[in-house]
C-alpha cells in the first residue's frame, strides 16, 4: 500500500514537471544509467513529507446524496432554491449556475442549471469545473496551517526568515503620477506569516488594487496577478513582489493582497515540495477531490466553463484582458497562484467544506486538529475589519459574528464563508452542519442575485 501510495507522489512530482517517460529512458541511455540514483534519491524526499496525513480516530462518512428529511430540510422549501435557480437563468440574469446544499454529511441538492458555453451550445452539468478565485485562498491558508501543524514554523515568525528577499518592508510614502516614481520608508515591523494569512500584511493586489498608484507600482515591475498563461513561476513573481512599497505597517489595517501567492511560495520553501504537487498529495488526494488543481489536462479540459458576459443581451465568451481566462487548459502552466489560481468542482468544495465542518476530519483522515480549526476561525484582525459588526477574519475566512446571526440571513454565529473573482460563493454553518455553494462564470455588470437569495433561502429550508 505505502509502495503505491509513493509511485501516486512521484508520478504526481515528476510526471508533470520533468516529463520522465519510457520513451526517454530508451532514447537516452546515458541518462538512464543516473536514472536508479535519481529515483531513490527522489523517494526519499517526497516520504520525508508526504506522509504526515494522518488517520483519525474519528471516521466521518464521505460526503454522500441523501434524502432532505432524514436531515432535517423540508423538500418542498428546498423547491424553493431550485426555482429560484432556474428564474435567475431563464430571466437572464445569469448563463448558468450549480447549485449545492448539503446538511449533516448529505447532499440535498446538487443541480446545474442554464448552460456552460452560450455560443458553443454546451449545457451544464453539475460536475462541471469552475474557476474558483479567491476560493484557492482558504485551501491555501489550510497548506500553510497543515505544515503548521508539523511544527515548520511559528504563525508570527517574518516571513523573510523562508523568503530573504522580504527583510527591511518599506511603506509607500510618495508617488509621482507622472512616470510612477516612489518613495517609501522603512516599516516599524517585518511582514509574519498571520498577517499573510489575514491580509494584513499592507501588501497590495496589483491590477485589481484599490489603490491606483500601487496598480501603476506591480505593473511596472511585472509582478503577476490572479492567473497566467505566461511562462513564470510564483517564485519569480513573489520575489519581485518583495521589492515593492507596502500600503500600511504591517499589522495596522486590513488591505485584500497577494499575501496567499507569497505563501504559496513559502509553502514550496518550507516543504521542499512544487506548490501544486504539496497539494495534490497531501491535501487533494487524501479528501478525494480529484477536480480540483491548477492546470487541466486534455481528458478534463473538456468540462471546464466558460467564463461569459453579457453583451446586447447575449452571453458571449469574456474576451482577453490582461489575463486570457483559458488558463487552466492552456499557457506554459507554471504559475501556481496560491490566491486565486485554483479550479474545481461544486462537489470538491463541498467535500473541503465537510471537512472544516468535521473539525478537520475527512472519511478516517485527519487533516487538521480540532484545536487548530478552532484557531483558523478565531477573530485575528480585532476591530480594523471596517465598520462591519457583523462578521471578523479569522486565518482563511470571513466568520459571522452573533451580530450578523442576529441580523438575520447569513447563517449562524460561526458561520464561514468567502467567494471568487468570477461570481462563486459558499457558506458552511457549523451549528446547523450545513453547506451552501453556488458555482457560476461571468464577469462584467450583471443582474444576479442569487447569492444573497441562495443563502438566505437555504436558511428556511431547515425543518428540525
Amino acid at each position: 500500500m505505502k509502495t503505491s501510495r509513493n509511485s501516486r507522489h512521484f508520478s504526481a512530482l515528476f510526471g508533470s514537471h520533468l516529463n520522465l517517460t519510457f520513451c526517454m529512458i530508451k532514447s537516452r541511455r546515458k541518462w538512464f544509467l543516473h536514472f536508479p540514483a535519481f529515483f531513490f534519491l527522489s523517494l526519499l524526499i517526497i516520504s520525508s513529507g508526504l506522509e504526515a496525513q494522518t488517520h483519525s480516530i474519528r471516521k466521518s462518512p464521505a460526503l454522500a446524496e441523501g434524502s432532505p428529511a432524514s436531515v432535517g430540510i423540508s423538500a418542498e422549501r428546498l423547491a424553493r432554491i431550485d426555482q429560484m435557480c432556474a428564474d435567475a437563468v431563464s430571466q437572464g440574469d445569469i448563463p448558468g449556475i450549480v447549485a449545492l446544499v448539503a446538511r449533516r454529511g448529505k447532499i440535498v441538492l446538487w443541480k446545474a442549471y442554464g448552460m456552460a458555453d452560450n455560443q458553443a451550445g454546451r449545457t451544464l452539468k453539475r460536475d462541471d469545473i469552475f474557476r474558483i478565485a479567491s476560493q484557492s485562498k482558504a485551501i491555501t491558508s489550510t497548506a500553510v496551517m497543515m505544515l503548521w501543524e508539523e511544527g515548520k514554523f511559528q504563525l508570527d515568525d517574518p516571513i523573510s526568515k523562508f523568503i530573504p528577499e522580504f527583510k527591511n518592508p518599506r511603506v509607500l510614502k510618495s508617488f509621482n503620477y507622472a512616470d510612477t516614481s516612489y518613495t517609501a520608508e522603512a516599516a516599524k515591523s517585518e511582514i509574519t506569516i498571520r498577517h499573510l494569512l489575514s491580509h494584513t500584511s499592507g501588501i497590495g493586489y496589483g491590477l485589481i488594487d484599490s489603490d491606483e498608484r500601487m496598480k501603476m507600482i506591480y505593473q511596472k515591475a511585472g509582478v503577476t496577478d490572479l492567473f497566467t498563461t505566461e511562462n513564470i513561476t510564483i517564485a519569480e513573481s513573489v520575489k519581485k513582489l518583495a521589492a515593492l512599497p507596502l500600503h500600511h505597517n504591517p499589522g495596522e489595517k486590513y488591505t485584500y493582497s497577494e499575501g496567499l501567492d507569497v505563501l504559496g511560495y513559502f509553502i514550496e520553501v518550507v516543504s521542499g515540495l512544487p506548490f501544486d504537487v504539496f497539494l495534490q498529495t497531501r491535501l487533494f488526494e487524501p479528501l478525494g477531490m480529484n477536480d480540483t488543481r491548477f492546470y487541466f489536462p486534455d481528458d478534463k479540459a473538456g468540462r471546464l466553463v466558460a467564463v461569459q458576459q453579457k453583451v446586447d443581451e447575449q452571453w458571449t465568451k469574456y474576451p482577453v484582458t490582461f489575463y486570457d481566462t483559458d488558463y487552466p487548459v492552456k499557457g506554459a502552466k507554471r504559475f501556481f497562484s496560491g490566491g486565486a489560481g485554483l479550479s474545481s468542482t461544486a462537489k470538491d468544495y463541498a467535500v473541503f467544506l465537510q471537512m472544516y465542518l468535521n473539525s478537520g476530519e475527512y472519511n478516517g483522515v485527519r487533516i487538521l486538529s480540532r484545536t487548530t480549526v478552532d484557531c483558523i476561525m478565531g477573530n485575528q484582525i480585532g476591530n480594523i475589519w471596517g465598520d462591519n459588526p457583523d462578521k471578523v477574519f479569522g486565518l482563511a475566512f470571513s466568520v459571522v459574528t452573533a451580530k450578523g446571526q442576529n441580523k438575520g440571513g447569513i447563517g449562524s454565529a460561526g458561520t464561514f464563508e468567502w467567494g471568487g473573482y468570477f461570481n462563486t460563493q459558499y457558506f458552511a454553518d457549523p451549528q446547523e452542519q450545513v453547506i451552501g455553494i453556488l458555482m457560476k462564470q461571468t464577469q462584467g455588470p450583471i443582474h444576479d442575485e442569487t447569492g444573497w437569495k441562495f443563502r438566505q433561502m437555504v436558511g428556511q429550508a431547515i425543518d428540525d
